[in-house]
C-alpha cells in the first residue's frame, strides 16, 4: 500500500517523465536545490514539506489542486487509526 510520501514522489517522477525533464531541471525551475528534490524522491526519507511541494508545482506551472487531483491520492487510506 502506498503512503502519502510515496504518492508525492511518484507524482513528481511521473510529471518529470511526461515533460521529459530531469530532477535537476525540476529543481532549477522551482528555485530549489537539486538535493531538495532528491531528498523528496528518496524512499528512505519520510517527511516532505508542503512548501517544497508548492515550489515544485510552481516550477511545473500547476496548482496544488491539479497535483493532488489523481486517483492515487484519492485511494490513500486514512492516516488516523
Amino acid at each position: 500500500m502506498m503512503n502519502v510520501k510515496d504518492a508525492v514522489a511518484a507524482r513528481f517522477r511521473a510529471l518529470c517523465l511526461e515533460r521529459g525533464m530531469t530532477t535537476n531541471e525540476l529543481a532549477n525551475l522551482a528555485g530549489v536545490t537539486p538535493s531538495t528534490v532528491y531528498s523528496l524522491l528518496d524512499p528512505k526519507r519520510r517527511d516532505v514539506s508542503i512548501l517544497t511541494i508548492k515550489k515544485l508545482c510552481d516550477g511545473l506551472e500547476i496548482t496544488l489542486g491539479a497535483f493532488f487531483s489523481t486517483p492515487e491520492f484519492d485511494a490513500l487510506e486514512q492516516e488516523i487509526r
